[in-house]
């Protein structure tokens, strides 16, 4: 079976995409890939890739642009369009898995117009723009949070269930601003750090490189010793390590911490497009497996009631919910769709 992965520009669409690529090997199929030159498609894949072929196409997003820049966009979409329907053709392409972003879009309507079955991945409770429009030309549409989908859960590397643990009381936190790191969430640990120090809690820190300094130089105003990091590409066993995190609520990371049985108080980012990190926070609270609080709200507070709680319900409740295997039920999805 040869399939088409396409989309991308963020670490989130992406990760998806790396996880399916792997399903696809381990199952003895082959994949190619269709991203974009705009965003981090390059990054992820252009070398040291699983994918048999890659391909970035001179694309970039519509939705925020204006006047000649949306038009400008369309245009380039409309070239990798034909490009990509070139592409499926010389590879022999059975089927296309849109993991979403903007890159998506070229490969997914060539997929659509040379009548190969499209599959997609919504990553978020609210969907996205070019999901939204894809998905009634879908041969499946697969969400974590759609009670209609038929296959649950979301694409999470093993380590991340393997390091799962029952946790109980609180011993370490970590504080995740994610990549870029996050003011909020940065400001909130500083906030609390005292207190945490005073319970015997141990402090891990992701602060982001660009805040990284100035974190560093207020624990050490505060007395107070933490394990501080402006990027880490250890976080599966930094989150066995921790007890409680507070995290923003992208949804690779909310995944992650779910697989790790890892109860979170989520601090979603206000800006994100369709405020999709609150609502995939509340999706998380609403099956009581976690907290949410927006910015602007009283955090220090919120997190302070926390702190007591028992946490084996939650962390016990995160085990029994999260799903393994989801790429590789994805890929046998596709074959015994394309056998029926």
């Amino acid at each position: 079976m040869k399939l088409c992965i396409t989309g991308g520009g963020t670490g989130g669409h992406l990760m998806i995409a790396e996880a399916l690529v792997e399903a696809c090997a381990n199952d003895g199929h082959e994949a190619i890939f269709i991203g974009s030159t705009t965003g981090q498609d390059r990054k992820y894949f252009e070398k040291n890739s699983t994918f048999s072929h890659v391909y970035f196409l001179q694309t970039t997003g519509v939705v925020n642009q204006r006047g000649l820049g949306k038009v400008k966009a369309l245009w380039l979409i409309l070239r990798a369009f034909f490009a990509s329907r070139a592409i499926l053709k010389k590879h022999h392409i059975v089927a296309t898995y849109s993991v979403g972003g903007f890159s998506a879009a070229p490969a997914s309507f060539a997929s659509l117009s040379r009548f190969i079955p499209l599959f997609i991945h919504e990553q978020n409770a609210v969907y996205g723009r070019l999901n939204t429009i894809l998905k009634p030309f879908a041969k499946r549409f697969i969400s974590a949070y759609d009670e209609a989908s038929p296959i649950k859960g979301y694409p999470v590397k093993e380590i991340f269930f393997k390091n799962a643990r029952l946790r109980d009381e609180i011993k370490c936190v970590i504080f995740l601003g994610g990549s870029q790191g996050a003011k909020a969430i940065n400001d909130l640990a500083i906030s609390v750090a005292k207190e945490l120090k005073a319970k015997g809690i141990k402090i891990i820190h992701q602060a982001g490189e660009r805040d990284y300094e100035r974190v560093k130089s207020a624990y050490a105003e505060l007395g107070v010793e933490v394990e501080l990091y402006g990027f880490t590409k250890e976080m599966p066993s930094l989150m066995q390590r921790a007890d409680l995190a507070i995290s923003r609520s992208g949804a690779s990371t909310l995944w992650e911490l779910c697989a790790n049985a890892l109860p979170t108080f989520f601090i979603p980012f206000p800006y994100a497009a369709s405020d999709h990190q609150y609502y995939n926070a509340k999706f998380i609270v609403d099956n009581n497996l976690g907290w949410c609080q927006r910015e602007g709200e009283d955090l220090r507070e919120a997190l302070l009631l926390i702190l007591p709680q028992n946490l084996t319900d939650k962390s016990k409740a995160l085990m029994e919910y999260s799903s393994k295997d989801v790429a590789k039920k994805m890929i046998t999805d596709v074959e015994m769709s394309l056998n029926a």
